[in-house]
């Protein structure tokens, strides 16, 4: 039963996705003698903590009931007043929670204060669960860093585009929708000038049933090559350029005249060092990148570690030609003993195509 009522707060905690960045998904379910009396999730930055929509959801009075909570209830205040303080004015007789608190800051003190008030407190409900579903706070809170996911969309043979340049479409409709639904949930997409340049793309979030909300763009361009006529610095939403000390003033000056903003790392082997500009976009709140380069720019971000997890879309498609793009190109690996390894992997299909996704070891 515990499981039953955790997996319904892990339900409501998705519903978040995309609307509580930098905050975690966390959903509540307050249940008493077996029935779900009230419920509730975080639904926006800022808003209200999951604990609290159960509370203002609830369909009787609450004393005495448990709780079930997919993250450890704050103890501090921040944009909301602390969540275990309204659990203990509420009554609750018992909290059941998926997991603690990853912010070391404040990790087990709303545990605490519960316990300290008489309250019965039951941690490790399908914890893993909730761990995965907040791998990019888990990450983002512990580190400042940005969650980056390598996206690639390959052939069977491994590329990414015909001889001639020709990359539309490589998968079909499914897999492209499903793609477009992870853009909706994270804070930015990256590409490099290079697919700007060739392929001009628009970065936004496209779907079916409704508005998708839009990533922040950010372009890795170490010479500030970017067309200023590019889509991208014309569609709705914030536009970065990751660059570096080649690029010229006047160039820096007709971009941000465009909206966009400049970041300017340190040169890396005669490239934006991408472990620093990761650092950037951490301080501005980025907590999450989906990376849908190309073979030089995927290299590079796994060469230089800042890549956490890969979605790479399988096509059953051969295209063959020796001068094919392929997804990671670069210097490569010299021995196959020391290639790049994935673990916890998992499979999905899409029509006729498939998507493994694993986490870098």
């Amino acid at each position: 039963m515990e499981e039953k009522y955790m997996k319904r707060a892990l339900e409501l905690a998705k519903l978040g996705e995309g609307f509580v960045n930098p905050n975690p998904l966390v959903g509540a379910v307050i249940v008493r003698e077996g029935k779900i009396i009230g419920e509730g999730y975080h639904e926006f930055f800022g808003g209200p903590h999951a604990e609290i929509n159960a509370f203002n959801n609830a369909t009787e009075d609450v004393k005495g009931a448990h709780m079930y909570v997919t993250l450890e209830p704050c103890s501090h205040y921040g944009k909301t007043p602390p969540c275990a303080s309204s659990i203990i004015e509420k009554g609750i007789s018992k909290v059941i929670i998926a997991m603690k608190d990853p912010n070391p800051v404040v990790s087990g003190r709303g545990i605490d204060l519960l316990k300290s008030k008489g309250i019965e407190v039951q941690v490790g409900v399908l914890e893993q669960e909730s761990k995965t579903l907040n791998e990019v706070f888990i990450k983002y809170i512990t580190t400042k860093l940005p969650y980056c996911i390598l996206k690639t969309a390959t052939t069977l043979d491994g590329k990414i585009a015909t001889a001639t340049g020709d990359s539309k479409w490589i998968t079909g409709e499914k897999s492209r929708e499903y793609v477009h639904q992870v853009r909706n949930k994270i804070s930015g997409i990256m590409v490099g000038v290079e697919t700007v340049i060739k392929d001009n793309p628009s970065l936004t979030t496209r779907l079916k049933d409704r508005k998708g909300r839009n990533p922040i763009r950010i372009i890795v361009d170490s010479k500030g090559r970017i067309p200023l006529e590019s889509k991208l610095l014309k569609e709705e939403g914030k536009t970065i350029i990751a660059t570096t000390e080649n690029i010229s003033s006047d160039k820096c000056f007709k971009l941000e005249e465009l909206g966009a903003e400049i970041i300017v790392t340190p040169l890396k082997n005669n490239r934006v060092d991408l472990k620093y500009l990761m650092k950037e976009l951490g301080e501005r709140r980025i907590d999450s990148i989906l990376l849908e380069g190309g073979g030089t720019l995927n290299y590079s971000a796994l060469k230089e570690g800042v890549v956490d997890k890969v979605m790479a879309f399988i096509a059953p498609k051969i295209i063959g030609g020796s001068s094919s793009k392929t997804s990671v190109e670069g210097d490569g690996i010299e021995l196959m003993k020391d290639s790049i390894k994935l673990k916890n992997i998992s499979l999905q299909r899409f029509d006729d195509d498939f998507l493994i996704e694993g986490y870098l070891r």
